[in-house]
């Protein structure tokens, strides 16, 4: 019995001080959800911590639900940011795309949908998909050097070469965020997933210090627009 009790417990004492390691680096929290590590929670984050765990959470049984009801027929992505969820992927036709909504919305705690999802004969390949993720990282870096935004109120989504940014931001913080996006190579196009606060709220908000505690967000509706890029030798669409 205490070699059962041995083994169980210096695994959790290693992921205590795994995560105590990870607050006093990044200001980062692993969040366990089910025994599984489904994300982070960050004291930078413009979010209450609430918001964040039932984000992860979101995205966790989002996941899920699609894979046991949809299986490998399609390929979808979850991501929601302060319980506003944005789907994107392939499907193989619009009553799929609406059924993937409705089990989405259907989650505890999901506010609104944003549905992105576009309808295609053929699921998107690996290559594809790691072409994005490698999008978004040099999205995330364009972010964090360009000044007068606070890069950690972004999340980046990137899809076909299609950039989403969400997150709790100004409208100017929103532009200039739209702005650096659209420079980096690869970006076909940007869309604004945008919770808008007033400049008042923005300077509640003290950046780049992990230790640092942050205001409860409050209520906002998404704010969705397309910016398309400027196509070489011809013109952008309206």
């Amino acid at each position: 019995m205490s070699n059962l009790k041995s083994s169980f417990v210096r695994p959790v004492l290693v992921l205590a001080l795994s995560a105590s390691v990870t607050v006093g680096l990044s200001g980062c929290i692993p969040l366990i959800i089910g025994g599984a590590v489904g994300g982070t929670m960050s004291v930078s984050d413009r979010r209450t911590f609430g918001s964040q765990t039932e984000d992860a959470s979101i995205e966790l049984k989002g996941a899920n639900r699609i894979s046991s009801v949809f299986g490998d027929t399609v390929h979808v992505d979850v991501n929601s940011y302060n319980r506003k969820v944005l789907l994107t992927g392939e499907v193989k036709d619009e009553a799929t795309k609406a059924k993937v909504e409705a089990e989405v919305k259907a989650l505890e705690n999901v506010q609104s949908v944003v549905n992105e999802i576009q309808v295609s004969l053929f699921l998107s390949s690996f290559s594809a998909r790691s072409s994005d993720a490698y999008i978004s990282t040099k999205v995330r870096s364009a972010l964090v050097g360009t000044k007068d935004i606070y890069s950690a109120s972004f999340k980046v989504v990137t899809e076909a070469g299609v950039v989403y940014l969400m997150g709790r931001v100004s409208q100017r913080e929103g532009n200039t965020g739209a702005e650096a996006a659209r420079a980096v190579s690869g970006v076909q196009k940007v869309v604004k997933v945008f919770e808008y606060i007033d400049e008042n709220e923005v300077k509640n908000y003290v950046p780049a210090d992990p230790g640092t505690t942050t205001v409860a967000p409050q209520p906002a509706q998404p704010v969705v627009t397309t910016s398309p890029i400027s196509v070489p030798g011809g013109t952008s669409p309206n």
